[in-house]
């Protein structure tokens, strides 16, 4: 009996005018038992580094000789956006498609950021079943959103084992704003139109390493393995909330400062009509906007950069649906 393989492979997911390929590196582990597959990708935005991080680490920590199934891991998606530690890929470079993760499963014969994914796609689309590591603002609860409805999505979600879970309803079961943002077109849901069930872990902070979000990757994908029966193990009963993702976020209605209400934290129950801040002109210290929640339930983002222009997300607060 051997220890199992780790393998790895870099391919070009597309080129660039001059001609250079942007290529990134595939991680394959098979264990010596069959079992599923999982696909793992982090850093579609480049800037969002703390799940290639993670990848880092679970390839130190996942016990080859204990796996069964295949793992197959890609720490880099989007080597465009890492390279630049951005977001979007600059508008000269896909001006369709800016944003990777609005445009899965990809077309090999479409714009930059459709030709990478189709080509990772070749990888994902063969999975049992998908994580994908995302990263949101120092000023946001880690949590994992996963689709509404789908059970073993849940249930990956669950053992991923954040003490928030957010789902989200999507197609005809979703409003106005999930369609003209093209949520459509995320990897998540692309995956659960093929009938793969598909968990986007949000680890909290961006563009630098944080110890505790590195951690809760690292744990939350062996926790996966395990529920998957790829690795032995129980996953822990944890203390869980379900909340509903709230699309319809509070924004600001014009340009000023922000400046919360120091009295709150993210993660907090709010009610309907709590103060959340105020949007101020900083030349003349005139109030321009009192924000509240519009809804009762957890307030899961509260922003702390107080610069703000008409439109900027201001909070989020997402209705508990179980416990």
């Amino acid at each position: 009996m051997t220890d199992g393989t780790h393998t790895t492979e870099e391919v070009t997911l597309a080129r660039l005018p001059s001609g250079v390929a942007l290529s990134t590196t595939i991680h394959t582990y098979v264990g010596d038992e069959d079992g599923p597959t999982l696909y793992v990708q982090a850093a579609q935005h480049g800037r969002e580094i703390n799940g290639t991080e993670t990848l880092r680490r679970f390839h130190d920590r996942l016990p080859l000789e204990s796996l069964s199934g295949t793992v197959v891991a890609v720490p880099v998606a989007n080597p465009l956006t890492f390279d630049l530690v951005s977001y979007v890929t600059p508008e000269e470079l896909d001006s369709v498609n800016p944003n990777m993760n609005r445009v899965w499963p990809g077309d090999e014969s479409g714009s930059l950021h459709q030709r990478m994914a189709a080509r990772l796609w070749e990888e994902a689309g063969r999975a049992d079943a998908i994580v994908d590591l995302h990263t949101g603002s120092p000023d946001m609860q880690t949590h994992v959103v996963y689709r509404e409805g789908d059970e073993r999505a849940r249930q990956l979600a669950r053992a991923f084992g954040t003490d928030l879970l957010l789902s989200e309803q999507a197609d005809d079961d979703a409003d106005d704003e999930w369609h003209q943002r093209a949520f459509s077109g995320k990897l998540r849901v692309a995956a659960a139109e093929e009938g793969i069930p598909s968990i986007t872990p949000e680890l909290s902070h961006k563009e630098h390493i944080l110890e505790t979000a590195v951690e809760t990757g690292v744990e939350g994908l062996l926790d996966v393995c395990r529920s998957l029966e790829m690795l032995p193990g129980e996953v822990p009963a944890r203390a869980q909330t379900v909340a509903r993702n709230h699309l319809g976020q509070v924004t600001a209605t014009d340009a000023g400062l922000f400046r919360a209400n120091p009295g709150l934290e993210v993660g907090e129950r709010v009610t309907e009509g709590t103060a959340l801040g105020t949007v101020y002109d900083p030349a003349t210290y005139e109030p321009i906007q009192e924000t509240s929640a519009d809804r009762d339930g957890i307030l899961y983002a509260l922003t702390q950069e107080a610069t703000v222009v008409g439109g900027d997300q201001l909070a989020s607060v997402a209705d508990i649906r179980d416990e």
